[in-house]
């Protein structure tokens, strides 16, 4: 799995500090998506168990949650940095185009974004997107938090 870019992100997970690796090879090709560098896959630097496990370490103390943006379409390379994460105390989450995850990912995510980019939908902060930001556990759907006036 190709990680094509690293950030601490304070705005994709409401209330959390996530530590953010977007991850090259999307096959979903949304029009409008604003992620296309993620379409070729092998682009960025792999992403090792050593390199993950140090990030986590080093903003420990800072972030509170970890974000996978696509990875998907690496089912078990995603669910062991997904359980490494748990293990470190992190709540997950993944950002996908897709409706649906395989189980063994579902089951190592505290939240997911599902659903394809619709430009003429809008993201999550908007009112008529067709995404959903979804706490697994109780399958609640969070998109009123994204959206300005709105939180509860």
């Amino acid at each position: 799995m190709y990680l094509n870019n690293f950030q601490v992100v304070l705005q994709e997970v409401p209330g959390e500090i996530s530590l953010c690796f977007s991850i090259s090879g999307c096959t979903l090709r949304c029009k409008g998506c604003h992620s296309s560098f993620l379409w070729k896959e092998g682009t960025g630097s792999l992403l090792t168990v050593e390199r993950f496990e140090a990030l986590l370490d080093k903003y420990g103390a800072l972030a509170t949650c970890v974000l996978f943006m696509g990875g998907e379409w690496h089912p078990k390379e995603l669910v062991d940095f997904l359980g490494t994460a748990k293990k470190k105390g992190y709540k997950t989450c993944l950002y996908t185009g897709q409706e649906k995850v395989q189980k063994a990912v579902l089951q190592q995510l505290t939240w997911i974004k599902t659903g394809k980019w619709e430009a003429a939908l809008g993201g999550l902060g908007s009112k008529s997107t067709n995404q959903k930001f979804i706490e697994v556990k109780t399958n609640k759907v969070y998109n009123h938090l994204f959206i300005k006036n709105e939180r509860i």
